[in-house]
């Protein structure tokens, strides 16, 4: 993985294919290539170690002229972040190849290859894909004939784009496991990972199918499903503007997609209330009746979304007075379960293509859920179109990687799956008038917290020179912490853990002296005396600690004691409120540390492998 974009095309495309990938920057990655059929000199490659704007250079000193070419950005699985590794990768100098996924079979079919008399330039799984191709071209496939018998041998994940030396009329896509859109122009053609790059050439796309294979020309497009069956998909219009990826004012996509966050919720709470009521079937137009009879919830999901489930867990159980579980995608795919009657699988992904989300969705439906839904920010993803049911946040574009404007608006999906279950359970309209204007309050509590982001820049200085930071929180607010946690080490690289604040005296108190923060997330809650006892723990060892506080909570500032005074608000909302300082005070320290904040080392956007 990470990011593929193809053309074939009347004109030349090797700057479209380079903006693609300046498009996908976002995703993560460690390496760039290109690949262009040249009418005169046949295929070109240039690849290179770094960004897209190293690889624009080389293209520029060495212009590439044809009209059909692949091109990749990398993120390192097999083998190292090395020229040698980074696609496209071509076979006998005929056709190349740009691969997104993990082929788990790949040294069964490299020790076969090399007995045939292959050779191997890459560490790469990817390589034997492209000699798989080669093969049975030479044995007389056609490309997309080509492609067909080679991916029959694979095993694992992958999205393709494949061009052939010898036909300069027809570019190959295939898609098993990891995502590929076909963008539709007139009198040419694309393929990528995400619309996100075509964006600037076509407003129109075909999102493939599991198993799908494709074959692109100048005047059309024809797809051939698992089965080899000829089928038509539909090709949706993309409201997403060009410009929507841009930063604008901002110096960083985060900071960016942090403000945004009033109106990425209000966008996502416009057409689903009406007065002081969520409306009916909100989640689908079956999910009135799906959701009746519902008896229990499991949330799975990963990283920041794991998170917004954990949160999610205090609300089902306190308003709705249903038990809720809560498990990390990853580790739910790999054990046995017992699924409970009546139960509600809920999955949770920005892209809606996490590979691990993924895969246990698909064992859920398997062993026996009520139904299934999906939270998401991608309408066309595969667990949207995979699910029962669907909630779509109206996020927008989240460029940096790590995840803000999402997160935020995955809570008010989820807290409106409480209300919802909540009104089929227990709650009387009363009740529910009073949640929905909670909700609607949250964007206008969050522009009082972005007030405070000068604030926070000045308190930012503080960590520069620290190497860990605890982060502290009881109840709905210990997920929050984790995720404040979470920001911190995936920007500014410091290492950040959070604990319960109970938790303290079992262990953690041994890491506290003055070269460890303690941050901690002070709601003025029925835990608050609670969290005060806990924080004087941290006091009275010589820690220095941090605390965003709800205006109401009686704490002091002093020796050793920094208070950032929060806006007023409820305990049911305070996850929204309490978020947005812990992004900003991980921006500042990245911004003043110096690291590269949209996209950090060793980490993808969207995680399309295990």
């Amino acid at each position: 993985m990470c990011g593929i974009v193809g053309a074939i095309a009347q004109r030349p495309v090797a700057a479209i294919l380079l903006e693609g990938l300046r498009r996908l920057e976002y995703r993560g990655y460690d390496s760039a290539g290109i690949a262009v059929l040249d009418p005169s000199e046949g295929l070109k490659r240039v690849r290179t170690l770094g960004k897209v704007a190293k690889l624009a250079e080389e293209v520029a000193a060495s212009p590439l002229r044809g009209t059909l070419g692949i091109a990749h950005t990398r993120w390192a699985t097999h083998g190292a972040p090395a020229t040698h590794n980074a696609h496209p990768h071509v076979s006998h100098e005929r056709c190349a190849i740009v691969h997104n996924g993990i082929v788990e079979n790949h040294e069964e079919l490299r020790r076969a290859q090399a007995a045939a008399g292959h050779s191997f330039t890459s560490d790469t799984d990817t390589e034997v894909v492209v000699h798989a191709i080669y093969d049975a071209l030479t044995g007389g496939c056609a490309l997309v004939d080509a492609v067909r018998q080679a991916a029959g041998k694979l095993r694992g994940a992958y999205a393709l784009g494949v061009i052939d030396a010898q036909d300069p009329g027809h570019l190959v896509a295939a898609r098993q496991g990891s995502p590929l859109v076909i963008g539709v122009g007139f009198g040419e053609h694309f393929i990528a990972s995400d619309v996100f790059a075509l964006l600037p050439v076509t407003n129109r796309f075909i999102f493939l199918e599991e198993g799908d294979i494709a074959e692109l020309t100048l005047e059309h497009v024809r797809i051939w499903d698992r089965d080899g069956r000829l089928v038509e998909r539909p090709v949706k219009t993309s409201t997403v503007s060009a410009d929507a990826t841009e930063r604008g004012e901002h110096r960083h996509y985060m900071s960016k997609e942090i403000f945004e966050q009033p109106q990425a919720i209000a966008n996502t709470l416009q057409g689903r209330l009406a007065d002081d009521r969520i409306l009916p079937e909100i989640f689908g137009s079956q999910a009135t009746a799906q959701l009746a009879d519902i008896e229990s919830v499991s949330i799975v999901a990963c990283g920041t979304s794991f998170h917004a489930g954990l949160v999610a867990r205090y609300w089902m159980e306190a308003i709705a007075g249903i038990p809720c579980q809560v498990e990390v995608a990853s580790e739910y795919r790999y054990r046995r379960h017992v699924v409970p009657k009546e139960a509600l699988f809920v999955t949770i992904s920005q892209s809606g293509e996490t590979a691990d989300t993924l895969a246990a969705l698909r064992q859920a439906k398997d062993a026996g859920y009520a139904t299934t839904l999906a939270i998401c920010n991608v309408p066309e993803s595969s667990l949207v179109r995979e699910s029962d049911l669907v909630f779509l946040t109206h996020a927008g574009p989240e460029i940096g990687v790590a995840s803000t404007k999402a997160f935020t608006t995955q809570l008010v999906a989820l807290f409106l799956l409480t209300i919802a279950l909540g009104r089929l359970k227990r709650l009387d309209a009363a009740e529910e008038s009073k949640l929905v204007a909670l909700l609607r309050s949250v964007p206008a509590k969050l522009k009082e917290v972005l007030a405070l982001d000068s604030s926070i820049a000045r308190l930012a200085e503080d960590f520069v020179d620290k190497q860990h930071t605890l982060f502290l929180g009881r109840g709905e607010q210990y997920p929050i912490a984790m995720e404040g946690a979470l920001k911190l080490k995936e920007i500014s690289y410091i290492h950040a853990e959070a604990y319960p604040a109970g938790e303290l005296k079992h262990g953690p108190l041994a890491l506290i002296d003055e070269q460890m923060p303690v941050v901690a997330v002070a709601p003025n809650n029925a835990l608050l005396e609670k969290l005060k006892s806990n924080l004087e723990e941290v006091r009275a060892r010589g820690g220095q600690l941090y605390v965003f506080a709800d205006f109401q909570v009686p704490l002091d500032e002093g020796e050793g004691v920094t208070v950032i005074r929060l806006p007023e608000t409820n305990d049911l909302i305070d996850p929204f409120v309490f978020t947005v300082p812990l992004q900003l005070l991980a921006y500042h320290v990245a911004v003043l540390k110096g690291t590269d904040v949209d996209q950090p080392r060793n980490l993808a956007k969207s995680v399309t492998v295990e």
